[in-house]
């Protein structure tokens, strides 16, 4: 076979092989492709998570500030002034909630170390006289059992405790990262993107950036609508949880807020909170009310909240919610369940923006930039070869129009 020549392949070994089989091994190798794309994105995920999870926090904290920093500058405050406040409001917030739920933690524990042991009494004493057939001494034995459990796995814990300054430091230089990460998305936000988008070839820039723009509507709407929905969450519960008298009410309202932005697990585990603290210091009854409440108020957020306010800003159907939250959640645990659902809906947005073509007619200033600096190109280039048609020596016949300029502009 000589070097150069294309090959064709056999029509006899063609014509032997069936369509179907065609089209399923040309869509097996594509698959395949895809496949191992993805599983190398997944490896260079979880090999740079300890910088990759604080650069993303930053841009989903950036997708909330970044608005109010434009609507100050949009009501003439200056650039610098609308950086400084959206920062420092958005920490002077987190602060804020963190100082109110430590104090009041501080202020309720010794109550809550007293009930949870007078508790305890009561449930043992219920268990015992149940008739389940567990004794005393078989709840002794249990406790026996958690007892030696911590003994045998006292090392593993207190490495953990020695470990405790390396991960403190860790914690802090990804602090670091998300604060500096919304500092210049705040400052220079759409000198970054253009400096990404001019990482793409020439024809491609212009669907980039549209994609671009789409997923970061779709991420800001939905930051702002999840917002909303967490308030309304944390609101009904806290109500529910006063309406009871129970201690820790703004710390419950607090971790049920937080716990909104973890579809599914988050609910969970704060509703177990919530009746923990009822059942603690209220009773069983107590307990049963604030466990109907936590119902009542997912079943609003499900059925009326979800469809109405969050369908409109994340256009993905619920089973794809569900199976995205739950691989995310087994590939990175918390972080993978947190932002699981704002990547689904970003990347759907921009997937969907650039196979319909709606970049085309988007409204971005980087769009059209592009495109204006494409069209002054393609004119001066147009203008340049008539010229030379035109002047194949290079010099404008006496008494012509043509600008000297064009001359230069050719030559060089």
């Amino acid at each position: 076979m000589a070097w150069g020549k294309k090959t064709h392949p056999d029509p006899v070994v063609e014509d032997s092989v069936p369509t179907g089989m065609r089209i399923a091994g040309a869509w097996s190798w594509r698959v395949l492709v895809v496949l191992g794309v993805v599983a190398v994105v997944i490896y260079l995920v979880t090999l740079f998570s300890e910088v990759l999870i604080p650069f993303l926090i930053g841009i989903v904290v950036a997708a909330l500030l970044v608005p109010l920093s434009n609507w100050m500058q949009r009501h003439h405050v200056p650039k610098w002034i609308a950086v400084v406040v959206s920062l420092v409001g958005g920490l002077a917030a987190v602060a804020g909630l963190i100082w109110l739920v430590v104090d009041q933690i501080a202020a309720s524990y010794p109550s809550l170390r007293d009930r949870t042991l007078s508790q305890y009494d009561t449930i043992r004493e219920f268990v015992t006289n149940s008739g389940l057939g567990i004794s005393q001494g078989d709840l002794n034995k249990y406790l026996s059992q958690a007892t030696d459990w911590l003994s045998s796995n006292s090392g593993s814990i207190l490495s953990g405790v020695a470990s405790a300054g390396s991960s403190l430091t860790h914690l802090l230089a990804g602090l670091f990262v998300v604060i500096f990460t919304v500092i210049f998305l705040l400052i220079d936000g759409k000198n970054v993107w253009r400096w990404t988008v001019r990482l793409f070839p020439k024809k491609a820039r212009a669907a980039i950036d549209g994609a671009g723009v789409a997923g970061w509507t779709t991420l800001t709407s939905f930051i702002r609508v999840q917002i909303f929905v967490a308030f309304v969450d944390a609101v009904g519960i806290g109500i529910g949880a006063a309406a009871l008298q129970l201690p820790l009410v703004i710390p419950i309202a607090v971790f049920v807020f937080l716990g909104a932005f973890i579809p599914v697990v988050g609910a969970i585990v704060t509703g177990f909170l919530a009746v923990f603290i009822a059942l603690i210091f209220n009773g069983w009854v107590a307990a049963v009310i604030m466990l109907g409440v936590i119902l009542v108020v997912q079943q609003v957020e499900g059925h009326i909240l979800q469809p109405l306010v969050m369908g409109s800003a994340v256009k993905v159907h619920p089973l794809a919610v569900v199976l995205g939250v739950t691989a995310a959640s087994g590939l990175a645990g918390i972080a993978g369940a947190f932002f699981a659902v704002p990547l689904i809906a970003t990347v759907n947005s921009m997937v969907t923006t650039i196979a319909s073509g709606r970049w085309k007619g988007l409204d971005s200033d980087h769009v059209l930039e592009a495109k204006q600096r494409d069209h002054h190109a393609s004119v001066e280039a147009k203008r340049k070869r008539r010229w030379r048609k035109r002047h194949p020596d290079g010099v404008p016949a006496p008494g012509s129009d043509e600008q000297p300029t064009a001359a230069k502009g050719t030559a060089g």
